[in-house]
C-alpha cells in the first residue's frame, strides 16, 4: 500500500507538471526548498530532540544516556532529513493543488488537512527507519553504543523483518504525525492568510517563520502523548512487554505508571524543539522559495 501512494504521488506530480509549467516549477522549489529547511532543522536543533528522546525512553533519562553523547545518531538524521522533508513538501504541495481543483475550492483547511495527511504518509516511509537509527543511536542502548546507523537498520532487519524491524513504529508514528499535521499546517496556512489583513504589514519570510513557529508549538504540545507511545515502540528490545502491546495499552500502562507526567514527558523539549523547528523550517522553506522564484523570474 505504501508503494502504492509513492507511485501515485509520483504520477500525480508529473501530471501537474505537464499541464502547467508554474505548478512545474511549484514542484521544483517544494522539493529544492523542502529539502534545505528540513537540513536545518535537523542540524540546529538535533542536542534539543535527544533530550527529548531520552526523556520519553523506558530506561528513562539518566539510564538513557542523560547529558552525554547528546549529538549520538545525529548522521541518520542529517542523512535522512533532506529526502524526508522534501518528499513530504512535494506531496504537500502536488496535494494542495489536486484537492483544491476536485474541490473546486482555495485556501480551505480541509484540502490542507487532506495534503498534509497524504503527505505524512508518504514521507514516514522514509522517516521510520531514519528514526530507529537515530532514536536507538540517542539512548546509548547498551551493545548499540558502538554500531553505526547502517548497522543498527541492518540488525533489525535480520531479526525481525523489513514491517516488524525497519518499519517497527510505522503505524504509530502515522498515529501522531496525522493529528500533528491536522493540527499544525491549517493553523500555519490560517496565520499566513491573516498576517497582512491583521498587522498591515506584507507577509515576509521572518512573519512565516513567526507563523510556522506558533502553529508547531500548539501541535507538538497537544500530539506529545502520541510522540511518547511511538519513542516506546521503537526503541523496544524484541524481547520487552512493549513490543507485544498496542499503542491503547502503552499509553495506559504510563499512565498507570506516571500519571499524567509520563503521558507528557518530554513535552518541554519538544514543544522547543519544534518552535523553533517550525521556525527554522517554515522560514527557511518560505525564503528558498522565493529565491527560487526570484532566479526562474529573471531567466
Amino acid at each position: 500500500m505504501a508503494a502504492d501512494l509513492a507511485q501515485d504521488s509520483a504520477a500525480l506530480a508529473a501530471h501537474i507538471s505537464m499541464q502547467d509549467p508554474v505548478a512545474k516549477f511549484s514542484f521544483l522549489h517544494a522539493l529544492v526548498a523542502g529539502g534545505v529547511a528540513g537540513v536545518v532543522v535537523d542540524i540546529a536543533l538535533f542536542p534539543i530532540d535527544t533530550v527529548k528522546t531520552r526523556l520519553q525512553s523506558e530506561l528513562g533519562f539518566w539510564r538513557a544516556g542523560g547529558f552525554r553523547g547528546i549529538y549520538k545518531g545525529l548522521a541518520p538524521a542529517a542523512t535522512g532529513s533532506a529526502p524526508t522533508a522534501a518528499l513530504f513538501f512535494c506531496a504537500y504541495e502536488c496535494g494542495k493543488q489536486f484537492f483544491s481543483s476536485v474541490t473546486n475550492t482555495k485556501d480551505s483547511p480541509y484540502v490542507h488537512m487532506a495534503a498534509a495527511s497524504t503527505a505524512e504518509v508518504l514521507a514516514c516511509l522514509i522517516r521510520v527507519p531514519v528514526e530507529i537509527a537515530k532514536q536507538r543511536s540517542q539512548t546509548l542502548l547498551g551493545h548499540k553504543q558502538q554500531q553505526s546507523a547502517f548497522q543498527i537498520l541492518m540488525r533489525a532487519y535480520r531479526t525481525e523483518g523489513l514491517r516488524r524491524g525497519l518499519y517497527r513504529g510505522f503505524g504509530s508514528t502515522i498515529m501522531r504525525e496525522i493529528p500533528f499535521s491536522l493540527i499544525q499546517f491549517p493553523l500555519w496556512e490560517y496565520f499566513k492568510l491573516q498576517w497582512t489583513p491583521t498587522t498591515g504589514y506584507e507577509s515576509t519570510p521572518l512573519t512565516v517563520a513567526l507563523c510556522g513557529a506558533v502553529a508547531g508549538g500548539i501541535s507538538a504540545g497537544l500530539t506529545t502523548p502520541l510522540d511518547v507511545v511511538k519513542t516506546r515502540i521503537m526503541l523496544a528490545e524484541r524481547e520487552s512487554l512493549t513490543r507485544r502491546r498496542n499503542a491503547y495499552s502503552i499509553l495506559h500502562g504510563i499512565y498507570l505508571e506516571r500519571g499524567f507526567r509520563g503521558l507528557f514527558a518530554g513535552f518541554v523539549p519538544r514543544v522547543l524543539w519544534i518552535t523553533l523547528g517550525g521556525a527554522f523550517f517554515f522560514g527557511f522553506y518560505d525564503l528558498t522559495t522565493r529565491l527560487l522564484g526570484a532566479t526562474n523570474t529573471d531567466h
